[in-house]
């Protein structure tokens, strides 16, 4: 499921009509292969495809969720409403983890850190699903950030010495705050910090060095 691009037009009236803003349409495979893509995957691909266009407060949503009555209007637009939790884990994966700007110069090592930053995220949330179980509440209620700082501090062996009483104390910290129910959420793609006022580093620092060396250091940029 996903909101219809803003090129393509819906007309309501036409294809299997389901209810108010609610049919089924085909979209047929464009004539012209696009240039990025091969002509074996272009050739993969259905002549067309039976889709399901909805309209749910002011957004036009395509679904593969043709049967109404297996999935009616109101679940499709609660369903779209929970992409915020794909771009929280997103946020959780890059800013809270760290995974922002990789380190590795060569893509097989970038690709071996994406791997270390996926499973540390995975073993935060199965520490998170664990702690949830034991709370009676469910996992999205429990805070990401807050995980990583009990485990940071449960790891630096802060707590006590006995494994099995610093784990349950460890779950319980974890599912201590809660997370608050918040539908609708909308945040502007905007970024608050301002960046440095430096230039960036474009050659070694060894070549650096010497130039700050002989020319002195660089002006600062302007804002």
């Amino acid at each position: 499921m996903f909101e219809q691009h803003g090129a393509r037009h819906t007309d309501f009236r036409t294809g299997e009509r389901l209810g108010a803003r609610d049919h089924v349409v085909r979209w047929g495979k464009p004539k012209l292969r696009p240039a990025w893509m091969t002509r074996q995957e272009y050739a993969a691909y259905p002549a067309e495809l039976t889709l399901r266009e909805v309209k749910v407060r002011k957004k036009v949503l395509v679904t593969s969720f043709l049967n109404p009555r297996e999935v009616c209007k109101r679940e499709i637009g609660q369903l779209f409403l929970r992409r915020w939790n794909v771009e929280l884990d997103l946020r959780n994966m890059k800013s809270t983890l760290g995974m922002e700007r990789l380190t590795c110069k060569t893509p097989d090592m970038c690709e071996k850190e994406l791997g270390i930053y996926v499973l540390a995220y995975n073993l935060i949330r199965l520490l998170m699903a664990q702690a949830a179980d034991q709370a009676g509440v469910l996992p999205r209620q429990l805070s990401f950030k807050h995980t990583v700082q009990v485990w940071v501090a449960w790891s630096q062996r802060q707590f006590l010495s006995d494994a099995s009483e610093d784990t349950a104390a460890m779950f319980r910290l974890i599912a201590h705050i809660r997370v608050c129910n918040r539908p609708g959420r909308m945040e502007p793609r905007l970024v608050k910090t301002r960046p440095k006022p430096f230039g960036r580093l474009q050659t070694t620092r060894r070549k650096a060095r010497a130039n700050i060396r002989k020319y002195g250091h660089p002006k600062k940029l302007t804002a």
